[in-house]
């Protein structure tokens, strides 16, 4: 009899050989040892890592300066609610504002103060930096302006 709990291998995922595992391995601890860095240097700058994703995803929106929340709560993988309370307190904080759209005036804009953008400037350069040095394990396509920018 077949334990329910205990998952059944599926026979088209073939095993990966032990050079895969060091691969995945070493990106995992690269990608983790990229993302205390960044943690450690948000907080240097008197921001939490939310606080400076959220100012990186507005100034990083693809096609223009502002993002929605919405837009905000994807990029940053959170429940609209919890991208609303973070929001909240950078505006407070005078790092962002929201405004009203001129074309759409249902839809809400969230923009980068000046405050917020000195803060995302100096810690935009500290991340180019740490990124440099992971050129070799961090060839993606979406990020090699970063790989390729010399």
């Amino acid at each position: 009899m077949t334990d329910p709990m205990t998952p059944t291998p599926s026979p088209s995922i073939s095993a990966l050989s032990k050079p895969q595992y060091e691969a995945l391995s070493e990106f995992r601890y690269q990608l983790r040892r990229f993302l205390h860095f960044s943690e450690t240097a948000a907080r240097d700058a008197g921001l939490t890592p939310l606080q400076y994703l959220l100012l990186l995803h507005i100034r990083g929106f693809p096609g223009r300066e502002w993002a929605t929340v919405g837009e905000l709560a994807e990029r940053l993988q959170m429940q609209h609610h919890g991208a609303v309370a973070l929001l909240t307190r950078c505006e407070e904080l005078g790092l962002v504002e929201r405004r009203r759209s001129e074309t759409d005036r249902r839809k809400v804009e969230v923009h980068l103060t000046a405050e917020g953008g000195r803060h995302l400037e100096h810690l935009a350069a500290l991340h180019e930096a740490e990124l440099k040095s992971l050129q070799g394990t961090f060839r993606v396509a979406r990020i090699t302006a970063f790989n390729d920018h010399a």
